[in-house]
């Protein structure tokens, strides 16, 4: 029987310190800038300083990107302008630095990660730190068959617990969370349809690279079945993501759930990481305080799930690309919002107590008349 019981993430996730936030929004109305000037910017400088439980706050000076990557079954189904089993090929970009996500994090000097749960090719093609917490090679088709077994499931979601762990002990202070998959925004979206109630249609996007309208019909059909062997395990989130999921969603949950665990922030790229960010919701109510949206990708999948979550997106460039760029361009205006809500000086101070009035002048005495 297995020992991993999700309820308990429900008791050890606080909310951020709601004291040190309020001091951070006293602080930000002594400030010489009037608060609202900045506009948002002065809620993610409070937001943050709640998260590290820090007035003033300290700059992100730790960040990281963490992308899970995977192999999608579904995708034999032609829902993606990728071919099925090619995400090795992003992976490889990723790793050579000719990705968009790698040129960003070289200009933001940012390290990226990238963990091999479900790739469909020899672990021996890849370097061993990526593969070494491989689960399977490849997700089954889940619209006729279950994403992953019982035991698969749960060994993904503890390898995602288990690296959110790993980065918080290594002083890690704010994750750039994304996915490096194919067929994976179709597994999303029958997430976020069976989670939200929606159908098919609501949710389907055309994913990074826009499929054409017959292939949007095949993505649409492939969501519709897969929903159908779903919604018997709603209830049940492990189960869940192993029926409809697959092993990079799996391990990206437990990633979510325990970076709440661990107080560390999170920003959450596309429509894969907000699916799995509406499934940890559903196994802790309090976990979405810890998280960031960095951008608003134009699927639709991902607005339901944000929306279900009441996470507004930081920026609306309609990046598809996936593998954690719209997050990752998200990245400076947090550390933006944190510099100008530490460095910008506050107000000096009236005197408290006013300067007494000076006394009226008295007249000599031989100016008044004897009476």
């Amino acid at each position: 029987m297995s020992s991993l019981n999700l309820d308990d993430f429900t008791d050890l996730i606080e909310r951020p310190d709601g004291g040190v936030r309020r001091d951070a929004e006293a602080r930000r109305e002594r400030q010489i800038v009037p608060p609202g000037a900045l506009g948002r910017l002065d809620e993610l400088g409070e937001w943050l300083a709640a998260a590290q439980s820090a007035v003033p706050v300290r700059p992100i000076s730790q960040a990281r990107v963490v992308l899970f990557a995977g192999d999608h079954g579904i995708a034999e189904l032609g829902v993606s302008a990728r071919p099925a089993g090619t995400a090795e090929e992003l992976v490889r970009a990723v790793l050579d630095g000719s990705s968009p996500v790698s040129v960003l994090a070289r200009r933001l000097d940012v390290p990226v990660r990238v963990v091999d749960l479900a790739l469909d090719c020899d672990p021996d093609a890849l370097p061993a730190e990526v593969v070494r917490h491989r689960v399977r090679r490849g997700s089954g088709r889940i619209d006729v068959e279950d994403a992953l077994t019982a035991q698969e499931a749960e060994a993904a979601f503890r390898v995602g617990v288990a690296l959110a762990d790993e980065e918080a002990d290594s002083g890690t202070d704010l994750v750039v969370l994304g996915d490096v998959s194919v067929g994976g925004t179709t597994a999303a979206a029958v997430l976020v349809a069976g989670l939200c109630g929606t159908d098919a249609s609501v949710v389907t996007g055309r994913g990074g690279r826009a499929i054409d309208d017959l292939a949007w019909m095949r993505k649409c059909a492939a969501v519709r079945d897969s929903l159908r062997r779903a919604r018997p395990v709603l209830g049940d989130q492990l189960q869940l993501l192993a029926t409809v999921g697959g092993a990079d969603l799996a391990a990206m949950t437990g990633f979510l759930l325990q970076s709440a665990v661990r107080k560390m922030p999170v920003i959450l790229d596309g429509v894969v990481s907000a699916a799995c960010a509406l499934v940890a919701q559903r196994v802790a109510f309090r976990a979405p305080d810890w998280w960031l949206a960095g951008q608003s990708s134009g699927e639709p999948a991902q607005a339901k799930a944000l929306d279900r979550m009441a996470i507004e997106p930081l920026l609306d460039h309609g990046v598809k690309v996936g593998e954690g760029v719209g997050a990752l361009l998200a990245l400076p205006l947090v550390q933006a919002a944190a510099a100008l809500a530490a460095e910008i000086p506050e107000r000096e101070r009236e005197s408290a107590e006013p300067e007494p009035e000076a006394e009226p002048e008295r007249k000599p005495a031989e100016e008044y008349d004897a009476t």
